[in-house]
């Protein structure tokens, strides 16, 4: 990498990407052996532009995929719009992960709201630069070890007799709402606006992990979570609002459960189980947690957990429910 001046966009493409492009989309598709129409239609769904007919812009790299892409389809393991959805998956996501390692990454060597000279731009690069391998090999690493554990939970759902699939899992889904974000927003500065977020997601994350959940998705001041069944649902829930409070100042939160069949989709969770815990946190009091019937039912006698049955009220879209406020047990298990 050359090492004066102000480092520009060619010198990160080289960091990232090695030698310079050497084909144009036609050349490159032809060259893979992969129709035109098919081979943009993938670089649509990993979420890249699309470039001008004579536009040089795609890598040996670029080339090599696309061979891999046409053998896979030519040995009919995958098809045309498995490929597209892998595509699409894969774009989406290292995406949301370039994009939040390079924040972190300009966070932790260039100071807040500091200029960005040319020496804090070369000292990125050069920290980049060194640590590159190591985090691509830690990502795979990461990413084989979360496709082992999602495989066992997809196994572990459907046992005989169940009334689940893997594509209709029966699942603990739950959400923790920050009360009054909308009001609390407008009183922070950005920076602490940020940390309130990112505060909240990390130590969410945590527990919901600690717990062998699954994080579906934040939405700054939501996170969606599932639990292969009742119980975990609901410590993940208790213990959220514990880690949370433990010092004085921390957020209130409040937290809606609901557990039964649920569709997976997109790296998402969608239907009635979905929607039945979101109506249940937005009625859900500060600092408590509320849980359906069903989730409820799957509580009973177990150790840890208090249920205290409220009056039936109505659900927008759900019509009438009957929730339990879940406490911790102050009794001996």
């Amino acid at each position: 990498m050359d090492t004066g001046g102000r480092p520009g966009a060619d010198d990160v493409r080289r960091l990232f990407l090695g030698p310079p492009p050497a084909y144009t989309r036609r050349q490159v598709a032809e060259a893979a052996g992969i129709p035109q129409d098919l081979a943009a239609r993938i670089w649509r769904a990993l979420g890249f532009a699309t470039f001008a007919d004579d536009a040089v812009a795609f890598t040996e790299a670029d080339l090599a995929a696309l061979h891999r892409i046409r053998d896979l389809l030519d040995s009919e393991m995958l098809d045309e719009r498995t490929v597209i959805r892998m595509a699409r998956a894969l774009g989406r996501t290292t995406a949301r992960l370039a994009q939040w390692q390079a924040e972190i990454m300009v966070d932790a060597l260039i100071e807040p709201g500091a200029r960005a000279g040319e020496d804090a731009l070369r000292q990125v690069m050069d920290t980049v630069s060194r640590l590159l391998p190591d985090f691509e090999q830690t990502l795979v690493h990461v990413w084989r070890s979360q496709l082992a554990a999602t495989a066992s939970r997809l196994v572990s759902l459907a046992e005989p007799g169940e009334d689940a699939s893997p594509t209709r899992p029966k699942l603990g889904v739950g959400f923790a709402d920050l009360v009054a974000f909308t009001r609390v927003s407008r009183e922070l500065d950005e920076l602490a606006l940020a940390d309130l977020v990112e505060g909240f997601e990390s130590r969410a994350s945590d527990v919901i992990a600690a717990h062998d959940g699954r994080l579906v998705k934040t939405l700054g001041d939501e996170v969606l979570f599932t639990a292969a069944d009742p119980k975990t649902a609901a410590f993940i829930a208790l213990d959220l609002l514990d880690e949370l409070k433990r010092d004085a100042e921390g957020p209130d939160v409040r937290v809606g459960l609901a557990y039964g069949p649920v569709l997976p989709a997109m790296g998402d969770v969608f239907g009635t189980t979905v929607n039945l815990a979101a109506r249940l946190t937005a009625i859900a009091r500060p600092g408590t947690i509320l849980a359906d019937t069903e989730l409820a039912a799957g509580l009973a006698g177990a150790p840890g957990v208090d249920l205290v049955k409220l009056r039936r009220r109505p659900a927008r879209g759900l019509g009438v429910v009957e929730p339990y406020v879940l406490r911790r047990s102050s009794r001996e298990s």
